[in-house]
C-alpha cells in the first residue's frame, strides 16, 4: 500500500476528523477496520458521514433515543448547559405567513392578459384594497394553469381576516344551508359573537344565523367549497355536543331556597338558584341529561320533606342590629343554616319593620333563635365626645396614632363624622370599651396640648399669603410649628385656620394679621409700555428686570405674555415703593421711545445698491455718523421702504443722507400739496387702490398722506420733476371733483320728527333726493349728536335740499290737538299689551300723544296731540285701525281634531303663515283625547243612553273640531280655503317593488329628502309583503306635487333599467382559441382597444376547460357589440391568412437577436409584419424558431435573420482566436484541463446526495387551504430535508 500522502485533499480542521485518522500513518497501519484510511490506488479516501461531521445537537439526539454517550459530542455540553434558559429566552414570532391558492375553474376574475406581477387588475385592485383595511401583506402570482396563488403576511388575527376577505372576493362562492335546533344557535355564536368571528376567519366563510324572532333554524353559510365542509363540521360538532345537554326551570316557592343551595354540589348539575333580592321563585338547572334529572329529583324531594317539616316563628330585632345578624355578605345567615338547619328570612333593608322570622323543624328552632340573637348583640355602638378639629390628629399622620389602637382590636370600626365632635365606635363589647378609653385619653391630652385660632383675611389676599409655590406660608408653619388651612378659590370663604401649640397659633395669628394689613396698605397700578420695549427691559436672561426688582424689591412686577401683544405692565406692592417703580419704568420707557423713534423712508428700488455703497461702506457710514439702525429691504422684496431706528433728531439726520444720495442720483423734487383731511381716505381709495394707480402712472413717484387722526391737510409728493407734476395736477384735479360732489350742510331736526322726514318706506325722504339730487344722512344711534342731519352733494343741491327739509320741519313743530270719537268697545284693542298700537303709531307719525279715556269709563273722546301733519296722519290711521274692527266677522271652520295638529304644523309654521298672508287670527279648540279616542272606534257612540233620539249626533258639529277665524269677510274666507286645503289626504301610487330601494336610497335619504322637499309622509310597505302600493299623505296640493315626483322618480328607474337591458346584450362569436393571444394582444392592448374603440362593457373569452372552448362573448348594446364583433373577425381572418415557416438558428445567437428587455427583435417584427417566437429551454431542439405572418413577410424576415447569424458568428469566432493572444501564456491550459485531482470538501450520506421525496407533504405541503393528507412528522422515517421544525 502506497502510504505517500501528498496527493491526498484532506477535510478542512475542525470537520470532525480526530488525530491519527489521516494525519498519523503510523495510526492507519495499526488500525486497518478504521473506515477514514485513505488508499492511493483507487486516488480516493472515503469521506466522513454528514452526521459524523455535522453532528445533531443533544436535546435533538436525545428526542431521537439516541443513547446519551452520542449526545456528548463537542457543542453538546453547552447545549445541555443552556438548555432551560434559551427555553425561557425563547419568544414566538408574532409574524405568520399563509399560502393558499385558488384553482383557474374557481376564480371569480378570469383575466386572461395579466402578466407576472402586475397589479392593474381586478384582483389585484380588490387584494390593494384588503392589505389597506387588514394591515396584512399580500403577494398574488399566476401560474402556467392560470391558478392563483396568494400569499398573506402578518399577524396571526390581520392574516387570517385577509384570507378569509381573499378567498371571498377572488373565488367562486358556493353556499349550503344546514338545519341546526334553534336553541344551539347561541353557542355557535359565542359570547360577543366571539365563537362565529373565529369560525368564519378558520374557514374563510360567510356564517349567517338566522334572527331569534325568525322561526327559521337554517344556518346559511357561504364560502368555497373547502371553508363549507369545515364550518359544517365545526357547526355539527357544537350542536351534537349541545343536543347531550339539558336544561330546566323548577318554580319553586323563594322561602325554601336557601335549603336548595345545599344541594347544589351532591350532583353534577349546574343549580341556579337567584339571590333572594331577586324576589323570583324560579330555579334553573342545566348540564349532562342524567345530571338534571337526578339534582331535579333531589330538589323536589327536598321541597316536599321542608315544605312537611318545617314551621317559622317570628322574632322582633332592632332594625339597627338586623345588618349583624345577615353578616359580611350574608355569612351569619349561612352560618346559622349550616349549624341549625334554619333558614333566616330578612325583612326588605326599605321596610320599617323589625320583624325576622326562622323557618325549620320544630326540633332546630331553639337553637336557630339562639344564634340569631348573639349575632344580634354581638355588636354594640359606643360614641366617643371629641372636636371635630382635633379629628385628623386623632387620626394621626397615614393613621398611625389610630392604626396603633385598632392593631389589635380587629373587629372594632371607628368612624369619624365630618363636622361633628364625636366618634363612633362598633364591635364587639369589650373591644369597644377598649377602644374608646383610649381615644378618649388622646383626646385629653390632644386638647391640653393644642389650640386652634380662625383669622378673617380677604380671599383676595390668600394667594399673596400662600406665596410663590407656598413660600410664605410655609415659612410661618415651619417657623411656628402650626399647620393653617386657607380655603381654595371655589369655597369662596375668609376664614384661615391655624391649629397647633397655643404659642405658636399665637405667633402665626399675628403674624397673618400683620401680613394682612400690609397688603391692605399696598396698591397695584398699570403702566403703558410699548410691547417692543417689553424684551429690552427684561434683557438677556432677565438681567435687566432683576436689577429693577432688586432696586424695588417690594414691588412685583407683571409683564403680559408675549403671545398677547398687549402693552400693560402691571405693579403692585406697598404704595410708595409701586409710586417709585412706576416713575421708573415711565423714564425708562421715554428714553426707550426716544432712543426707538422709527422713521420709513421711501427710496427708489434702483438707488438702493448706491446707498448701500461698495461692501456696505455707504449704509455703514450713515449709521456712524447718526447713530441709528437702518433697514434696507431685499432685491426679492417688492417693497421699496427703508426704515431708520434711533433718536428722533438722528433718524431725521440720516434721511436727509439719504435722501440727499437719490436727489445726487436723479433729479428728484419734494412737493407739498393742501387737500382737505376729510378727501384723504376717499383718494387713497380701497387698500390704497386709487393711490397706487395714480403712482404707477406718474413713473413710479412717492405719494405720502398724513397718518389717519392727525387731520393735517398737507400731502406729500416725491419722485423726478416732470412726473412730480403730473401727479401733482391729478391729485387736484381728484381733490376737487371730491369736494364739489361732498359739499355738505347740516340742519338740526328733533329726533322724533325723523319718522315722518322719512315717511313710510323712506317716501317722503326719497321724493327730496330725487328732485334735489343731494344725499341725506341721518345720525345712527352711534352718534352723539341725534339732532343732527346732514346734507351731501353739490352746493347747489343740497341747498334745494336744506330748503325742502326746513320747510318739513317747520310744518312738525306747528303743534295742534286734535279730538275724534272712538266707540269704547273698541278702546282695549289700542291699549292692550301695555299699549303696543298706540306706541307704533306714536313712532310712525312723529311721537303725536294719543290720550283714550281710562278703564271703566264710558266716554268716546280720544285727544290727539303733536305736529299737525303728524296728528292728521295719527287720526287717519286710529280711524283705518276702527274700520278694520268693525268689519271683522268671526267664521267657523270644521275640520276633525284629529288633524288640527298636521293642519297646524312643526311649531305651529303652517297656521301661522296663514295669519300673517291673509291678517286674520285663528283659534283652535283645546285638545279633546277622549273625544278623538271615540273617533277611532268603530261603530256609533251613544250618550246617555239617548239612542232614540231623532236627531242624529253625527249631524252636528262638535265643539272640538271648531276652528275660529276672525278677521275681514273675505280674507276669513280665504284662510278658510287654506286651511281647509293643509287637512290631509292620503293617495296610493304605484311603485314597482323593484323600486323600492332605489326610491328610499343610501340610509333613507332619497325618501327623507322627499318629504322634507314636499312636507308630506310617504309610507313604504315593508318588504315581506312585496307590495306595490305606496302611500302619500299630507295637504292636497304638497300631496299631488309629491305624487308627481314619485311618478317622475319610477319612470327615470324604468329608463334606467331598460337601459341595462340594453346594456347587457350579448353576442357569441367562435374562434380558434389558439388566436386569442393574438387578439388579446401584447398586456391586452389590442382587445382593451376593440372595447374602448366600440364601447362595450365586456369582451369574455371562454375558458379552457368549458364545453366549448371557441367561443368569444361581446355583452353591450346591441350596435356596438355588432361592431366590435366584426372588428374580432377582421382579426381572426388576418391570422387565418398567415402561414408558419420554422428556421434553425444557433441558440448562442439568441440573445443578441432578442436584445435587452425584447427591443431588437420587436423592431424585426414590427418592420416585417411577422410573429417570431424563440424555442423554450424544454423544447427537443433548441435552435428552432418560429416565424408568423405572411408568406412575402416571412421570407424577407428570414432573409435578413441569416443574414443578422453569419454576422454574429463571424464575430464570435473572431472574438476565440482573439483569446489565445490576449490571455497570459500561464493560462493557455486552463480551460482545456480540468483541476481533477481536487475534488474539493466531500461527505457521504448527505440530505442532498439522495433524491427528496416528493410524495411526502410534510416536507412539501400543498398550497391552499387542502388539508395534508401525508404523513405526519414523527409518524416515519426522518424527512429528507432535514428534521422537522416547529
Amino acid at each position: 500500500m502506497n502510504t505517500d500522502t501528498s496527493a491526498v485533499t484532506l477535510p478542512p480542521p475542525g470537520f470532525g476528523l480526530e488525530p491519527g485518522a489521516m494525519g498519523d500513518p503510523a495510526a492507519n497501519a495499526h488500525n486497518p477496520h478504521n473506515p477514514r484510511v485513505v488508499s492511493m490506488d483507487d486516488e480516493a479516501y472515503t469521506p466522513p458521514t454528514y452526521d459524523e461531521v455535522f453532528p445533531p445537537l443533544a436535546a435533538v439526539v436525545a428526542a431521537n433515543g439516541q443513547s446519551s454517550s452520542e449526545s456528548m459530542m463537542p457543542g453538546a455540553m453547552m447545549s445541555n448547559i443552556g438548555q432551560k434558559s434559551y427555553a425561557k429566552m425563547a419568544v414566538k414570532s408574532s409574524i405568520i405567513t399563509q399560502v393558499f391558492y385558488v384553482p383557474l375553474e374557481e376564480r371569480r376574475y378570469k383575466e386572461m392578459n395579466q402578466g407576472f406581477g402586475e397589479t392593474d387588475s381586478q384582483s389585484g385592485r380588490i387584494c390593494a384594497e384588503i392589505m389597506k383595511n387588514t394591515g396584512a401583506s399580500i403577494e398574488m402570482s399566476l401560474a402556467k394553469d392560470q391558478s392563483l396563488t396568494i400569499v398573506v403576511t402578518g399577524k396571526q388575527e390581520s392574516v387570517m381576516f385577509a384570507r378569509r376577505e381573499v378567498l371571498n372576493k377572488l373565488q367562486t362562492q358556493a353556499n349550503v344551508n344546514i338545519p341546526i335546533p334553534k336553541e344551539h344557535h347561541r353557542f355557535i355564536i359565542g359570547k360577543g359573537g366571539s365563537k362565529l368571528r373565529e369560525l368564519e376567519n378558520l374557514t374563510a366563510t360567510k356564517i349567517t344565523i338566522p334572527n331569534p324572532n325568525d322561526p327559521s333554524d337554517l344556518i346559511h353559510i357561504v364560502g368555497p367549497r373547502e371553508g363549507i365542509e369545515g364550518a359544517r363540521h365545526e357547526i355539527q360538532l357544537i350542536s351534537e355536543e349541545q343536543a347531550k345537554l339539558a336544561f330546566e326551570r323548577l318554580s319553586i316557592p323563594r322561602v325554601y331556597h336557601p335549603f336548595i343551595k345545599e344541594i347544589k354540589a351532591r350532583t353534577g348539575a349546574k343549580i341556579h338558584v337567584p339571590p333572594q333580592s331577586a324576589m323570583k321563585d324560579e330555579i334553573v338547572v342545566s348540564g349532562e341529561k342524567e345530571a338534571v334529572l337526578e339534582a331535579i329529583d333531589w330538589i323536589n324531594a327536598t321541597y316536599n320533606a321542608k315544605k312537611m317539616k318545617t314551621t317559622t316563628v317570628s322574632l322582633e330585632v332592632n332594625k339597627c342590629q338586623h345588618k349583624y345578624v345577615i353578616g359580611p355578605r350574608g355569612s351569619n345567615i349561612t352560618e346559622i343554616l349550616e349549624a341549625s338547619g334554619v333558614s333566616v328570612e330578612m325583612p326588605n333593608p326599605d321596610s320599617v319593620s323589625e320583624t325576622i322570622t326562622l323557618r325549620g323543624e320544630q326540633h332546630q328552632l331553639g337553637q336557630a333563635i339562639t344564634m340569631v340573637y348573639a349575632k344580634a348583640n354581638s355588636v354594640v355602638i359606643s360614641e366617643v365626645a371629641a372636636p371635630a378639629w382635633l379629628h385628623r390628629f386623632i387620626i394621626g399622620r397615614q393613621g398611625k396614632n389610630i392604626r396603633n389602637i385598632t392593631q389589635n382590636l380587629s373587629n372594632v370600626h371607628v368612624e369619624f363624622a365630618e363636622g361633628l365632635d364625636k366618634i363612633t365606635l362598633e364591635g364587639p363589647p369589650e373591644q369597644v370599651e377598649e377602644a374608646r378609653r383610649a381615644l378618649e385619653e388622646i383626646s385629653r391630652d390632644l386638647q391640653s396640648r393644642l389650640d386652634f385660632a380662625i383669622v378673617k383675611i380677604d380671599p383676595k389676599f390668600h394667594k399673596h399669603i400662600i406665596g410663590k409655590s407656598g413660600a410664605n406660608v410655609n415659612r410661618i408653619k415651619k417657623e411656628t410649628g402650626v399647620s393653617i388651612r386657607i380655603p381654595t378659590d371655589l369655597e369662596r370663604s375668609n376664614e384661615i385656620r391655624i391649629e397647633g401649640s397655643p404659642e405658636g397659633v399665637r405667633q402665626a395669628k399675628t403674624e397673618l394679621m400683620e401680613l394682612a394689613t400690609r397688603m391692605e396698605n399696598e396698591k397695584s397700578r398699570d403702566i403703558l409700555i410699548e410691547h417692543r420695549f417689553h424684551r429690552t427691559i427684561i434683557g438677556t436672561k432677565g438681567e435687566n428686570i432683576k436689577d429693577i426688582r432688586d432696586k424695588y424689591n417690594q414691588v412685583q412686577i407683571t409683564f403680559p405674555d408675549p403671545g398677547m401683544k398687549s402693552d400693560v405692565v402691571t405693579l403692585r406692592g406697598p404704595k410708595q415703593d409701586v409710586d417709585k417703580c412706576y416713575k421708573f419704568l415711565q423714564q425708562l420707557s421715554l428714553e426707550l421711545a426716544a432712543n426707538n423713534y422709527i422713521l420709513n423712508v421711501p427710496i427708489f428700488k434702483k438707488f438702493h445698491k448706491n446707498i448701500i455703497g461698495k461692501g456696505g461702506a455707504t449704509i455703514n457710514k450713515i449709521k456712524e455718523d447718526t447713530e441709528t439702525r437702518i433697514e434696507i429691504p431685499t432685491e426679492s422684496s417688492d417693497s421699496d421702504v427703508i426704515q431708520i431706528t434711533g433718536k428722533k433728531k438722528n433718524v431725521e439726520k440720516a434721511k436727509v443722507q439719504i435722501l440727499a444720495i437719490q436727489n445726487e442720483l436723479a433729479n428728484i423734487l419734494e412737493v407739498e400739496v393742501s387737500i382737505p383731511a376729510k378727501f384723504h381716505q376717499s383718494l387713497i381709495g380701497a387698500k390704497g387702490r386709487l393711490v397706487r394707480a395714480i403712482m404707477d402712472e406718474c413713473g413710479g413717484v412717492h405719494i405720502h398722506f398724513p397718518s389717519e387722526g392727525s387731520k393735517s391737510d398737507k400731502v406729500t409728493i416725491r419722485g423726478p420733476k416732470e412726473e412730480v407734476e403730473k401727479a401733482k395736477v391729478k391729485l387736484m384735479e381728484l381733490a376737487n371733483e371730491k369736494e364739489q360732489a361732498n359739499h355738505s350742510i347740516e340742519v338740526h331736526a328733533k329726533p322724533e320728527y325723523y319718522k315722518f322726514l322719512i315717511g313710510r318706506n323712506g317716501a317722503n325722504i326719497r321724493q327730496v333726493r330725487e328732485e334735489t339730487g343731494a344725499r341725506v344722512v341721518f345720525p345712527t344711534a352711534k352718534d352723539e349728536d341725534k339732532t343732527l342731519i346732514t346734507i351731501i352733494g353739490t352746493k347747489e343741491n343740497t341747498e334745494k335740499a336744506k330748503q325742502k327739509l326746513t320747510a318739513l320741519i317747520k310744518e312738525l313743530e306747528n303743534v295742534s290737538e286734535t279730538e275724534m270719537t272712538v266707540d269704547p268697545k273698541y278702546h282695549r284693542h289700542f291699549v292692550a299689551r301695555r299699549g303696543q298700537v298706540l306706541r307704533e303709531i306714536g313712532d310712525e307719525y312723529g311721537g303725536v300723544t294719543v290720550s283714550f279715556p281710562r278703564n271703566g269709563s264710558k266716554s268716546d273722546r280720544v285727544v290727539v296731540k303733536g305736529p299737525k301733519n303728524c296728528v292728521d296722519g295719527a287720526v287717519a290711521r286710529i280711524n283705518e285701525i276702527v274700520a278694520d274692527l268693525e268689519s271683522q266677522v268671526t267664521v267657523e271652520c270644521h275640520i276633525p281634531q284629529k288633524h288640527h295638529r298636521t293642519i297646524m304644523g312643526a311649531k305651529g309654521f303652517r297656521v301661522q303663515a296663514v295669519t300673517s298672508q291673509y291678517e286674520v287670527g285663528i283659534k283652535f279648540p283645546d285638545r279633546n283625547p277622549a273625544a278623538e279616542h271615540a273617533e277611532d272606534k268603530d261603530g256609533d257612540v251613544v250618550l246617555n243612553g239617548d239612542n232614540n233620539s231623532d236627531v242624529s249626533e253625527d249631524d252636528k258639529p262638535k265643539k272640538c273640531d271648531i276652528i275660529i277665524i276672525t278677521g275681514k269677510q273675505e280674507n276669513c274666507q280665504r284662510a278658510k280655503e287654506a286651511l281647509e286645503k293643509l287637512v290631509p289626504v292620503t293617495e296610493e301610487v304605484e311603485v314597482p317593488f323593484d323600486y323600492h330601494r332605489f326610491v328610499i336610497g343610501q340610509k333613507g335619504a332619497g325618501i327623507r329628502g322627499m318629504m322634507e322637499e314636499f312636507d308630506v309622509n310617504i309610507s313604504i310597505p315593508p318588504a315581506m309583503q312585496k307590495s306595490n302600493q305606496v302611500k302619500v299623505s299630507g295637504p292636497a296640493d304638497n300631496v299631488e306635487n309629491a305624487v308627481k315626483a314619485l311618478k317622475a322618480r319610477v319612470e327615470e328607474l324604468r329608463l334606467t333599467d331598460e337601459d341595462r337591458r340594453l346594456q347587457n346584450f350579448a353576442v357569441e362569436i367562435e374562434v380558434d382559441a389558439k388566436y386569442y393571444p393574438k387578439i388579446i394582444g401584447r398586456k391586452g392592448l389590442i382587445i382593451s382597444k376593440i372595447k374602448d374603440d366600440h364601447k362595450v362593457k365586456n369582451i369574455q373569452f371562454a375558458d379552457k376547460n368549458a364545453a366549448n372552448p371557441n367561443i368569444i362573448t361581446v355583452v353591450g348594446y346591441e350596435k356596438n357589440a355588432m361592431a366590435a364583433r366584426d372588428a374580432i373577425l377582421d382579426i381572426v381572418h388576418n391570422l387565418e391568412d398567415q402561414t408558419t415557416v420554422e428556421l434553425e438558428l444557433d441558440r448562442r445567437i439568441h440573445s443578441r437577436l432578442i436584445g435587452t428587455k425584447g427591443r431588437s427583435i420587436s423592431k424585426v417584427m414590427d418592420s416585417y409584419k411577422v410573429d417570431i417566437r424563440f424555442p423554450r429551454s424544454t423544447d427537443a431542439n433548441l435552435d428552432l424558431v418560429t416565424i408568423t405572418g405572411l408568406e412575402e413577410n416571412i421570407e424577407e424576415c428570414k432573409e435578413y435573420l441569416l443574414n443578422l447569424q453569419e454576422e454574429y458568428l463571424q464575430e464570435m469566432d473572431e472574438s476565440v482566436e482573439l483569446q489565445q493572444y490576449t490571455k497570459p501564456p500561464s493560462r493557455h491550459g486552463e480551460s482545456r484541463q480540468p483541476k481533477a485531482d481536487n475534488p474539493g470538501f466531500v461527505v457521504r450520506d448527505a440530505p442532498w446526495s439522495k433524491p427528496p421525496d416528493t410524495s411526502n407533504t410534510m416536507d412539501f405541503p400543498s398550497i391552499g387551504p387542502g388539508t395534508s393528507s401525508g404523513p405526519k412528522p414523527g409518524a416515519g422515517s426522518a424527512a429528507s430535508w432535514g428534521a422537522w421544525k416547529r
